[in-house]
């Protein structure tokens, strides 16, 4: 292929603007543009939901816990407090505090069924992302194929026949859809892979965090509380 050839071909895809290089891609780009609308909406949103201040602030676990430990507060008083803290964590923490008292396996249980709300809804829209990340690359594969089609169609019914650079150039202007999905699902992918690890982490620490409460709420840690006065004065009568 020579560089006229070359040249020609680069000057049948229209780069001069953003529209001119969709519509030379084709009707498929529509449904492309469309999920790369769709994937920043839910990327933003996914952004602001999962913070840390909306799912475990810190201050309010350490304090709360903290509380907890030193029998700052009963049971009445935790239940008030995460009712008014709308973090995800606030409602772990919730549900153990119904439990509170009981024994540490029901606790516990409290606790890994919130949690699992909890994860359900951190991993709200990711299903979107990754069918994004799997439908934009098809869309551009159809619409280049489907380009190719044409193109081949019109060199073989016209005057053009034996002259490579108009195929080089349709072939060039076809591949414009398979750039288009590539460019939108491979973001779509990494964006995926992130927030994926990112919910896993998260809910790993509300997990954590609850199984701290549990040890503080739990019958049996409420009678080992209660009899460790009770060793210490032995202890010291003894000696």
């Amino acid at each position: 292929m020579t560089w006229a050839t070359l040249l020609a071909a680069a000057e049948a895809i229209p780069t001069t603007s953003l529209w001119r290089v969709l519509v030379a891609g084709g009707p498929l780009v529509i449904p492309i543009v469309v999920c790369s609308f769709v994937l920043v909406l839910v990327v933003f949103e996914r952004l602001i939901m999962l913070r840390r201040s909306r799912v475990a602030p810190k201050l309010f676990v350490e304090r709360f816990l903290l509380q907890i430990s030193e029998g700052a507060v009963d049971r009445q008083a935790a239940m008030q407090l995460c009712e008014d803290e709308p973090s995800l964590v606030a409602g772990v923490f919730l549900a153990a505090v119904r439990k509170w008292g009981k024994p540490a396996v029901e606790v516990e249980q409290a606790v890994l069924d919130e949690g699992e709300r909890a994860a359900n809804s951190m991993r709200r829209f990711l299903r979107v992302i990754n069918c994004v990340s799997t439908v934009c690359p098809l869309f551009g594969l159809l619409g280049t194929v489907w380009g190719m089609i044409i193109s081949f169609n019109e060199i073989a019914g016209s005057s053009a026949m034996g002259r490579p650079e108009l195929l080089a150039a349709g072939i060039g202007t076809a591949l414009m859809s398979t750039a288009a999905g590539l460019c939108v699902a491979i973001p779509a992918l990494i964006l995926y892979l992130y927030f994926v690890g990112r919910v896993d982490a998260l809910v790993m620490e509300l997990d954590r965090h609850g199984q701290e409460l549990v040890n503080l709420i739990s019958a049996e840690a409420i009678e080992d509380r209660r009899n460790r006065p009770a060793r210490g004065a032995k202890a010291k009568k003894a000696a």
